[in-house]
């Protein structure tokens, strides 16, 4: 027997083996390296459930210092956070996410006042921050408090049959000011009718839909205001009047708006398509689906919102005014003129559908400077202008990108334009809703029904083999 030719290929075997070994660990080594370093995923659910929203996405990709997030949550329970937080400093090296068991580290604890399990403090140098809940919108509020200076002020106008921002009522404003107040603003009502004058304090006044007509020099303090520079955001409803209640014409206010560029039509603009009734909703409820180019809506094309008992507007340059039309109804859609339905009910108008522009916004140049300025640039006042005050009610908020358009608007107005985008939301609620009578027929169909399929097949299949 040749010893020396099994040698060598006992050696060849051994250096092929060899090689192969080392082969296979430099690629696992190249793979986890890479895996630690670009940790990707991708969300396949339809409703994005694993995925983060455009704003953070946009929030934490531009931190422009070093942010930490602290878990704090006993060991057993940090896969549960790990889910969704670390999500977060994959998006960015500025932010880091620490997960500590207070019981193990109660000095710790103590320094960052824990007082009890699954708290979570967000810090960014001497600044600290409290999300609270595990969940991204309120991770995301926290963040944005955290990297804006002082607090500014939405102040909401009342005395003339405004929306309510307490009552619990659908058509009421108590989840728009609790999404106001979860961005980072405080909110005010302000009585105009009692004292026609705007404070400095308030940073953006809505005028909340106004019922009745405002008098002159409640008009002229909002004139004052936004020529001065000042924000305003006018939610404004058609002249509708029916046997319980009926809008005034406010006809003062809308010539304001006329001289500032904005022409609001006496119409009622409805739905033809039919499509809102997948959602419950009538052909008064408009669904509007184009968008411009402006910073407000720039983000939006792919989402639709509802505008309940909209007006049509016409929007033009003004004499100190820029404006532009910002969101238009579907094509499939028709203006309603006959708006006094005290003797019967509202009638579809004849005539060919088409798209009708229902918000505006536009930017008042007053000629002044601010002060200690030296680069030319001017002081201007925003505004802008909705035809339904009701798109931001209780019972329409959660419609689609309705929260979006309406946040968008006030951050605008604001000069907060890099929080301008598609904000986090809650999980979509997939669960299948099965009557009595579904559930006896799915325990049937799979007890009963599919396990005599079964047995008869095989029965069949005997018979002809046998």
């Amino acid at each position: 027997m040749n010893l020396s030719f099994l040698k060598s290929r006992q050696a060849k075997y051994s250096t092929f083996a060899t090689a192969y070994i080392l082969v296979i660990l430099a690629v696992l080594v190249t793979v986890n390296f890479l895996a630690n370093r670009y940790n990707k995923s991708y969300d396949s659910t339809a409703n994005k459930r694993y995925s983060l929203s455009d704003q953070t996405i946009k929030l934490v990709s531009n931190l422009k210092q070093d942010v930490d997030i602290s878990y704090f949550d006993e060991t057993t329970s940090f896969p549960r956070a790990k889910d969704l937080l670390d999500r977060y400093s994959n998006l960015s090296p500025k932010l880091k996410v620490a997960y500590l068991d207070p019981f193990k580290k109660p000095q710790l604890a103590k320094q960052y006042g824990i007082t009890q399990t699954g708290t979570i403090i967000i810090s960014a140098g001497d600044k600290r921050e409290e999300a609270h809940s595990l969940s991204e919108e309120e991770i995301t509020s926290a963040l944005i408090r955290l990297q804006k200076s002082g607090v500014k002020t939405v102040c909401f106008t009342t005395g003339a049959g405004e929306h309510s921002l307490d009552d619990s009522t659908g058509s009421a404003y108590s989840s728009f000011k609790q999404l106001v107040e979860k961005n980072n603003y405080k909110t005010e009502a302000i009585n105009l009718i009692e004292k026609p004058q705007i404070t400095p304090a308030c940073s953006v006044v809505v005028v909340a839909g106004p019922r009745v007509d405002y008098p002159q020099p409640v008009v002229d303090s909002l004139k004052k205001y936004v020529e001065g520079g000042g924000r305003a955001l006018f939610l404004t409803d058609p002249p509708l009047k029916t046997a319980k209640e009926s809008v005034a014409d406010n006809q003062a206010l809308m010539d304001l708006l006329k001289s500032w560029g904005v022409t609001l039509n006496k119409d009622l603009v409805l739905d033809t398509s039919g499509i809102g009734g997948l959602y419950g909703m009538g052909p008064e409820v408009a669904l509007a689906t184009k968008y411009e180019t402006h910073p407000i809506v720039r983000e939006m094309k792919r989402t639709a919102t509802a505008f309940p008992l909209v007006r049509s507007m016409e929007a033009a340059p003004g004499a100190n005014t820029s404006v532009e039309k910002i969101v238009s109804t579907s094509a499939n859609s028709l203006a309603a003129t006959t708006l006094n339905l005290t003797g019967g009910a509202l009638q579809m108008p004849k005539g060919d559908p088409q798209s009708y522009t229902v918000a505006a916004a536009g930017t008042y140049r007053t000629g002044q400077q601010p002060v200690g300025d030296k680069a030319g640039n001017n002081v201007e006042g925003r505004f802008v202008v909705a035809g339904s005050s009701d798109f931001v009610s209780n019972y329409a908020l959660g419609f689609g990108g309705n929260r979006d358009l309406a946040l968008n608007m006030l951050n605008w107005l604001s000069s907060d334009e890099d929080l301008i985008s598609i904000r986090p939301k809650d999980p979509e609620d997939r669960r299948i809703q099965l009557s009595r009578g579904q559930m006896t027929l799915v325990r049937a169909v799979s007890q009963f029904v599919i396990p005599i399929c079964i047995i008869a097949l095989g029965l069949m299949v005997w018979w002809r083999r046998r």
